[in-house]
């Protein structure tokens, strides 16, 4: 029987004595490191949003088995923050959308959540009106006409069922209670607890054709935000469940059949959000990484090629940066890539990679 079928649903209960001290530390830790942030000077802070909002988005979509372009999303982003990164890579309608739906979560997060804010993330989520190649309710309420909603595993005709989602006819109830409770001030007792509750009910609900899970860690950053009101995000959830997206989903399933006590699951939350703070700190180390290059350069000469491509290599270039990869990148000839490249390795900007064989790849230096 899952949680929804229970007569007491959705009357959440948790141990909250055992929560006090994993509760106190990561407040604790979540107070510590929005301290330091903000302690940064605005460029520092500006970039280390960038980048964390870049891992939220496409993290939040592998943990669904959807790849982005990383440098669309950088480039949406960016556009829509109104920062200044140099050449901006033209987005997919799909990246837009979901750069769009984050972006309302966490910068709009003093705002109520509505039916028909809910809807409007769940456009954008699905601009074409379709799934991959199936086509889905968009913008509103699934209606089940295909069967009910349900999570499944394994191949046609020995499907393993993981869940099953509430019936079609109880969503406008259901999503009533919930978004009652969500608005209302009275409950939870804080916001890091709100957060994994919202995100637990919104996805067991499961209100929508597809989205559901992208949604409800949206809402969850909603909350996040709230909790230290401000807009500006230094930490992914979503790149911390992606780490261990196994785990995620047994602890979903877990709890969505083991009756109404959730506090397995609050538990889970607050160790995968400590887990999250401590992966701000890679981001802190990029950031100033990347500060540090351009500190020791300033007064150097680099052309706009150049400027572009190390920004590139300093926000982690996935793969091989080759004479052809920089040639099409940069929209240049490959004598041009050459000649950059060249400039660079005699400046010991960069250096050549080890076993390059054919294709001779490069890497910043350690001495850039």
């Amino acid at each position: 029987m899952y949680i929804h079928e229970l007569d007491d649903w959705p009357n959440f209960r948790w141990d909250r004595i055992k929560l006090t001290d994993r509760l106190a530390a990561v407040r604790h830790r979540q107070g510590r490191l929005t301290g330091r942030m903000e302690a940064l000077g605005f460029e520092l802070r500006a970039e280390a949003v960038l980048h964390t909002l870049t891992e939220d988005v496409l993290k939040s979509s592998e943990i669904e088995g959807e790849s982005l372009d990383k440098a669309q999303v950088r480039s949406s982003i960016a556009r829509h923050l109104g920062m200044d990164i140099g050449a901006l890579t033209p987005a997919d309608r799909n990246v837009e959308g979901v750069v769009e739906m984050m972006l309302d979560a966490t910068r709009k997060y003093n705002e109520p959540l509505t039916e028909e804010r809910l809807s409007a993330w769940h456009a954008a989520l699905f601009p074409t009106g379709r799934s991959g190649m199936t086509k889905i309710t968009v913008g509103a309420w699934r209606t089940d006409q295909s069967g009910p909603m349900q999570v499944i595993s394994g191949p046609v005709g020995r499907e393993r069922i993981h869940y099953q989602a509430p019936a079609a006819q109880r969503l406008e109830k259901e999503m009533h209670v919930f978004l009652s409770w969500f608005n209302s001030d009275d409950n939870a007792g804080d916001f890091v607890v709100k957060a994994a509750i919202s995100h637990l009910w919104f996805v067991t609900i499961h209100p929508f054709d597809d989205g559901n899970g992208r949604i409800a860690r949206a809402i969850a950053d909603l909350v996040l935000a709230r909790s230290e009101q401000s807009p500006q995000r230094f930490y992914s959830m979503s790149a911390q469940i992606r780490k261990d997206r196994s785990a995620y989903y047994d602890i979903l399933r877990e709890t969505q059949i083991s009756g109404l006590d959730i506090t397995n699951w609050l538990e889970w939350f607050l160790d995968c959000l400590d887990q999250a703070f401590k992966g701000a700190e890679d981001i802190l180390v990029a950031v100033l990484k990347k500060a540090r290059f351009w500190e020791r350069h300033k007064g150097e000469q680099f052309n706009i090629r150049q400027h572009n491509m190390i920004n590139k290599l300093l926000d982690g270039f996935e793969g091989k940066l080759t004479s052809s990869k920089w040639a099409r990148l940069t929209k240049c000839s490959q004598d041009t890539a050459l000649r950059d490249l060249t400039d660079l390795l005699t400046r010991t900007i960069i250096v050549k990679e080890p076993g390059g064989g054919r294709s001779t790849s490069y890497a910043l230096s350690d001495a850039g």
